[in-house]
């Protein structure tokens, strides 16, 4: 497939930031821990909480990352929280801008490690997809970020400082004492990028709470869609301790299939699976599940799969997300035809079920997830090979 170029590309080469030798940094701690942080720094525990509350509103309704300018607090306290903390994010390595407007963004996290952000817009709507680990353990096959091992978990604050950082760049943070634009161009965020977000529990709920709470980014626990592979033991705490939305990456009706496209299946097969999700607190009509179910040519595209689909999922709220296979280089399988999806839909559709077909976002810039990255660490090899060779390595 011949992708069009970027209708923008804007690149840029960072200096990567050296961490301020003995600060903390509050991005991405709860409000207990930011106000266990400010009585250690010598905040009485009578006044704690009211600066938690100034100092969170500082951070998350208003953008700010400079303690001066938080000009409800003395100059000696803001003197005393720049000697003890820090505000930062991760920071932006490269950003490309599609044709279609989706944005792609590779950002660099502590230990010079990188994670890929994408922002889709829509109408009246804006949905960010939000990375939870760096690489990741499940290797599935369609998924290009299962091409790539695992380093490591990402910490709360590098989960919400993705959020951050796409409003930077928006321009959305609102300024203080000038009317608030209830316009919101990031509206819902879905944890559907590098890494299975049940394998990072703690951090991925924690970076939620920061971003539902309403004195701040404030965004629904009804606009957050978390994206699991089958990690069974921790759907029902999902319901129970972030309470967002559940989508389930699911791709195939027979176990055999599953195993090799989702190769969590063997651990958890689709009856497990199944059961848990008739179980999971939030299912709802108003709140259903959703079945994210990839197209590939001759894999799990036939109308034996489509109907199969529909039995498995009886008694379950749900809505079956198609998604046309995003190709990328090697790949080892083809998207399905357009026929042969919209084929499936009808089926789906026709049993009572939604069957939106997604349409393919940022191909131009290699949105499918884990793209940027690799391009990345090719782009760093081939430096270092011509390095070599010359002698300057």
């Amino acid at each position: 497939m011949t992708a069009k170029a970027p209708i923008t590309q804007d690149v840029m080469t960072l200096p990567r930031k050296l961490p301020q030798e003995g600060k903390v940094n509050l991005v991405g701690m709860t409000r207990d821990q930011m106000r266990e942080a400010l009585i250690a720094m010598g905040t009485t525990e009578r006044q704690a909480k009211m600066r938690v509350g100034q100092i969170w509103q500082w951070i998350y309704q208003w953008g700010v990352r400079d303690f001066a300018e938080m000009t409800n607090l003395s100059k000696a306290y803001r003197a005393d929280l720049d000697a003890a903390f820090v505000i930062e994010i991760p920071e932006m390595v490269s950003r490309q801008v599609s044709e279609d407007g989706t944005r792609k963004y590779l950002v660099r996290i502590a230990g010079g490690h990188e994670v890929e952000v994408v922002y889709i817009p829509e109408e009246g709507r804006g949905t960010l997809c939000v990375s939870s680990q760096v690489g990741c353990t499940l290797t599935c096959s369609f998924c290009h970020t299962g091409t790539q091992k695992l380093v490591r978990n990402l910490t709360a604050g590098e989960i919400v400082g993705q959020i951050m950082m796409a409003r930077d760049d928006l321009g959305e943070w609102p300024k203080p004492g000038e009317p608030k634009d209830e316009t919101r161009l990031l509206s819902n965020i879905v944890l559907m990028g590098m890494g299975e977000p049940l394998y990072n529990f703690a951090n991925v709920r924690d970076a939620m709470k920061i971003a539902m709470d309403g004195e701040g980014i404030s965004l629904s626990r009804r606009r957050i869609t978390l994206s699991t592979s089958g990690v069974v033991p921790e759907i029902a705490r999902t319901a129970r301790e972030i309470g967002c939305l559940l989508a389930v990456s699911f791709h195939a009706t027979t176990d055999e299939v599953r195993d090799k496209l989702v190769p969590i299946n063997k651990r958890w097969n689709i009856e497990t699976l199944l059961d848990a999700l008739r179980e999971y607190p939030k299912a709802s009509n108003s709140e259903r599940i959703t079945f994210e179910y990839v197209m590939l040519e001759g894999v799990n595209d036939s109308d034996e799969d489509a109907r199969r689909l529909v039995k498995l999922i009886e008694g379950i709220p749900a809505k079956i997300n198609l998604i046309p296979f995003n190709e990328w280089p090697g790949a080892p399988y083809k998207r399905s035809s357009n026929n042969r999806i919209h084929a499936f839909a009808d089926i789906i559709y026709k049993a009572g079920y939604a069957s939106p077909i997604r349409t393919p976002r940022g191909e131009d810039i290699m949105a499918a997830c884990g793209q940027l990255k690799s391009a990345s660490e090719r782009q760093r090899k081939s430096r270092r090979q011509i390095e070599a060779e010359s002698g300057l390595g």
